[in-house]
């Protein structure tokens, strides 16, 4: 602000030294502030008494600030009449935007400055302290005026701060005393703040106050340590009762044995849910794959697996049963004539047809290309034949898809009254199968 009213009283000498005595009376930061001109002599000084004005200064902190043209914060050195200072400076461009020198104020680190006011003075006597150090681990303030000035080596909190490392640390001050340390750094200006106390004066109010807190709070702990595992265990009850039976899910039961746990509050409600859902989700899926394991995809009827799994429940049983083997005659010229899309259609269609010509009871079955069976439990011989024999007609007579009307052949067989292997019963049904179609096609044999 200061910086950009000088633009306009550059030439007027008196204006100059009245900015510069405000600069320094106002805020009383400056312990003595200056105008300078791009060429490095002074134009202004305050106080009067420095008499600067009209001397070509040769100082670190202002030859730096006239190098770098920008808002500046010297490294401390030596002023012209013997100050140790920190210079802090701002340029100052007229609005051409050409730059006409600097307007800087300075701390003497070895005397009353604003540094003083703002860090020496604070609540505690036990021994804290503050002191600032810079890039170069220069001490610019500390309490200990004599101390001013010089480069501290050895502590691991400056050696942090420099590093522009911010925290806290346990170390021994210069005295040998242990302290605890905190610091920060100062990006602006570089510099880094270190916060020091005596580590006996911080732990020793902490441990009355422990001791305090334990002597009043050690009933109320133990109360509320049994009223949380008292409601730990109602808590808990329900969520072990639902892993108890999450682990034994396959049983017959566990998802009776879920429903009746009590679960009394909303997680344990939804846990309880979401096992059912899961469990029956799981059943669902269980079933569907089952079914495709022992369903053929194209026609949905029982594929050789399924068939298999029947029949050894019948040898099991002992259970009576009757088998039609059914093979489309001239499948193959079917497919080579309007191709397997076609072929796949029929195949369906008898399907559905095999399905009309029998019970529920019944299982209909493809075992293989076009070879299909029939197996009819608890069903004597002549009426396998008569079940085969309708189903050849219904065949017969109905129009199958592009290809239109098709022919099968059927061979039957029964199971003897102690049946040990089924394998015998469809391999006579197979032979009677193959006595079909050499005896024309188109034809029940028995």
């Amino acid at each position: 602000m200061s910086a950009s009213v000088l633009v306009d009283v550059l030439d007027d000498d008196e204006r100059l030294f009245l900015e510069a005595e405000r600069l320094r009376l106002q805020t009383d930061s400056f312990n003595s502030v200056v105008i300078i001109n791009q060429a490095g002599e002074v134009q202004a000084a305050s106080p009067e008494s420095l008499q600067l004005t009209g001397m070509n200064l040769d100082t670190p902190g202002v030859q730096e600030a006239l190098s770098l043209q920008e808002p500046n914060i010297s490294a401390p050195y030596l002023s012209t009449v013997g100050n140790f200072i920190v210079f802090i400076s701002h340029p100052i461009y007229d609005k051409a935007g050409t730059y006409r020198g600097l307007v800087g104020g300075s701390l003497y680190l070895k005397k009353e400055s604003i540094l003083n006011r703002l860090l020496g003075s604070h609540p505690y006597r036990d021994g804290s302290y503050l002191y600032v150090v810079s890039a170069e681990k220069e001490l610019i303030y500390h309490p200990d005026t004599t101390r001013v000035g010089s480069v501290v080596e050895g502590n691991q909190a400056i050696d942090k701060v420099v590093q522009s490392q911010a925290g806290s640390l346990s170390l021994q001050n210069s005295q040998g005393i242990t302290m605890l340390a905190g610091y920060a750094p100062v990006p602006l200006s570089g510099w880094g703040i270190v916060a020091q106390r005596p580590e006996v004066a911080t732990l020793e109010p902490l441990e009355g106050l422990m001791h305090q807190v334990i002597h009043k709070t050690l009933p109320v702990a133990v109360i509320s340590l049994l009223l949380v595992w008292w409601g730990a265990r109602k808590i808990a009850k329900p969520l072990r009762q639902l892993a108890e039976n999450a682990r034994v899910m396959h049983s017959s039961g566990t998802e009776s044995e879920i429903s009746h746990v009590r679960s009394w509050y909303f997680e344990a409600h939804e846990l309880k849910k979401a096992l059912l859902m899961g469990m029956g989700f799981l059943k669902r899926n269980i079933e569907r794959l089952d079914k495709d394991n022992r369903t053929d995809p194209l026609t949905g009827l029982l594929n050789r697996r399924g068939l298999e799994q029947e029949l050894r429940v019948y040898e099991h049983t002992h259970r009576l049963f009757s088998v039609i083997s059914v093979d489309i005659d001239f499948f193959k010229k079917v497919n080579d004539t309007h191709g397997h899309d076609v072929g796949d259609l029929v195949l369906k269609e008898l399907g559905v047809q095999m399905l009309a010509c029998v019970r529920s009871e019944d299982l209909a079955c493809r075992i293989g290309g076009e070879e299909f069976l029939i197996l009819l439990p608890d069903t004597p011989l002549e009426v396998a034949v008569e079940v085969a024999e309708r189903l050849r007609a219904q065949v017969a007579a109905t129009a199958m898809p592009i290809v239109g009307q098709i022919t099968i052949s059927l061979g039957v067989a029964m199971s003897p009254a102690e049946m040990t292997d089924s394998a015998v019963v469809l391999k006579q049904a197979d032979e009677k199968l193959y006595e079909a179609k050499h005896n024309g096609r188109n034809r029940v044999e028995a």
